[in-house]
């Protein structure tokens, strides 16, 4: 790896790095008013690495879930990860002994960054791969450290830090929203979510919900599919 390819990876991982270590922070800020240090915040950026699953997780751990609902929680909060992970298949066929942590750091951000046919001009594609996944992955923890040992170090009111992902996920929202004409998914979602937040309440609707957007958008796939060739 010439300086010319490192400085390629860094070019094109540079958006993913503001955002990985600002919402790290976040995390880790808030994962330590909970009473989990820098060693858990460490823990939990390398061998989780899920942003959204993450927060979720902090109120999950504290208030004693059990390991059958978080498990579920984050098969269906990730679910996404299950559809545009097989685009990728063909992509990390020739990975080798790589291929298994190419797979485990798929994250949206590094998925978006390789999903394209872009790579260094002489560089070899599974490193180019694997440099890519290694960076973000190291952002994010490096973010999650920071946040652990600045909310150890300037203790503060953490109210409103776990609303950062999902003002994150709202501005993706809306800009998807205003980026197509077709809207039916997005309403399938939020539709979803408002029934199921009525049935069973704030703190036990995120599994059903995901659920029922899932077996929604399955059984309503070709519908959708004739929508939007319309």
């Amino acid at each position: 790896m010439n300086k010319k390819f490192l400085k390629t990876v860094f070019i094109k991982t540079l958006p993913v790095m503001t955002g990985y270590i600002a919402l790290g922070i976040g995390f880790g800020i808030l994962f330590n008013s909970h009473g989990y240090g820098l060693l858990w915040s460490v823990l939990m950026a390398a061998l989780v690495y899920a942003g959204s699953m993450q927060y979720v997780a902090i109120n999950l751990i504290s208030g004693g879930a059990s390991l059958i609902t978080i498990a579920l929680t984050t098969l269906l909060v990730n679910a996404r990860h299950l559809f545009y992970g097989i685009s990728m298949i063909g992509k990390y066929k020739d990975a080798g002994k790589k291929k298994p942590y190419l797979i485990f750091a798929l994250t949206d951000e590094t998925y978006s960054l390789l999903c394209s046919d872009f790579y260094p001009e002489n560089a070899d594609k599974g490193k180019y791969q694997l440099a890519v996944s290694l960076a973000n992955h190291l952002y994010w923890i490096t973010g999650c450290a920071l946040g652990s040992l600045i909310g150890s170090a300037i203790p503060f009111n953490t109210a409103g830090i776990d609303f950062c992902m999902t003002a994150l996920f709202v501005t993706i929202f809306i800009e998807q929203w205003l980026s197509t004409k077709k809207h039916l998914p997005a309403v399938i979602g939020l539709a979803s979510a408002v029934i199921c937040l009525l049935i069973f309440g704030a703190d036990a609707f995120l599994i059903p919900t995901m659920t029922l957007i899932s077996v929604s958008l399955i059984l309503l796939k070709r519908f959708i599919k004739e929508a939007e060739n319309e």
